[in-house]
């Protein structure tokens, strides 16, 4: 176990060491000249022998005290040495926490954009369907869905859901016509507990369906994935789903709703600023402004907090 003065000590003697004045080494610290002779005189205490002789008006560095002083600058030297190296390579790295489907559907095909248009800048996707912890996780930014109101963050609105039933042709032809929201919920629904299942049920006043035996899958991207093979209707979030929908790869079936969440960009409040963070957001919200179904994912005028179900 390391027996050591306080940093804080050493620090001050440190900067007078080089100044030979408490003075100076007081502006350099932004301290007072008081707090500087004290905390050397702490220091001298701690130590049992004088550092500095003490004339009028001035100091000087005892012979005694010069390698403590030497060995403390070339430390503080190589500490301040690692901590930039450090910083840099956080200022190099941008590291961001994204859920699954939206990792895959939206953010990964463009991603190789905001790359081209940062160059100098290495960036990380972690996909996790986890809430990311900032102070825990190692990532600088993260898509949410929910509200924005998370304490302690900066959330940026990105985009509305909207989701609707969908279904390939082929299970159309094989088992239509699904008409109606009575004729989709009674065709083979794929995870048919789901949220969004519920409450676009709950929208078109079906309260009352019956559980039955279906599919359960955990995630959209696995869901859209057994919709294109015909393997039945899922219930899908129409912007991550454009160009299936737009090659007839997928058939919406019936009215969509906009969800009660929203999609966020967040981060820690104190870092909003950073230039890496806010050239992500500048670039990711773009992104969703120039998607071909801006018109349906774009913010409520009013509150995109505010909880609603609308008719697509």
């Amino acid at each position: 176990m390391r027996s050591l003065p306080p940093l804080a000590s050493i620090r001050v003697f440190e900067a007078a060491a080089r100044h030979e004045n408490f003075t100076s080494a007081a502006e350099e610290l932004g301290m007072t000249q008081a707090a500087v002779s004290y905390q050397v005189k702490s220091l001298e205490a701690w130590l049992g022998a004088p550092l500095f002789r003490r004339e009028r008006g001035r100091v000087a560095l005892l012979e005694t005290a010069t390698p403590l002083a030497t060995q403390a600058t070339a430390a503080f030297d190589l500490l301040n040495d690692a901590v930039s190296r450090m910083r840099a390579a956080d200022e190099a790295q941008l590291t961001i926490s994204s859920y699954g489907t939206f990792s895959n559907r939206f953010l990964a095909p463009r991603l190789g954009g905001f790359q081209l248009d940062q160059p100098d800048l290495a960036v990380r996707l972690d996909v996790n369907d986890a809430l990311v912890d900032f102070a825990r996780d190692d990532a600088d930014v993260a898509i949410r869905v929910g509200r924005g109101d998370w304490p302690g963050l900066y959330s940026q609105f990105l985009m509305r859901v909207q989701y609707a039933p969908m279904a390939s042709p082929d299970f159309i032809e094989t088992y239509g016509p699904l008409d109606t929201p009575q004729r989709i919920l009674a065709s083979r629904v794929l995870s048919p507990d789901d949220r969004w299942w519920i409450n676009w049920s709950a929208h078109f006043g079906i309260t009352d369906t019956p559980p039955v035996p279906a599919i359960r899958l955990d995630s959209q991207m696995i869901e859209g994935n057994a919709a294109l093979a015909g393997q039945g209707i899922a219930m899908l979030d129409l912007a991550l789903w454009t160009d299936e929908i737009g090659d007839g790869r997928l058939v919406r079936l019936g009215p969509a709703i906009y969800g009660r969440s929203s999609v966020w960009i967040a981060c820690p409040e104190h870092q909003r600023n950073q230039p890496k963070l806010k050239a992500f957001r500048d670039w990711l919200v773009a992104e969703a402004e120039n998607h071909p179904m801006k018109a349906i994912i774009r913010r409520d005028p009013d509150d995109p907090r505010r909880e609603v179900d609308l008719d697509g």
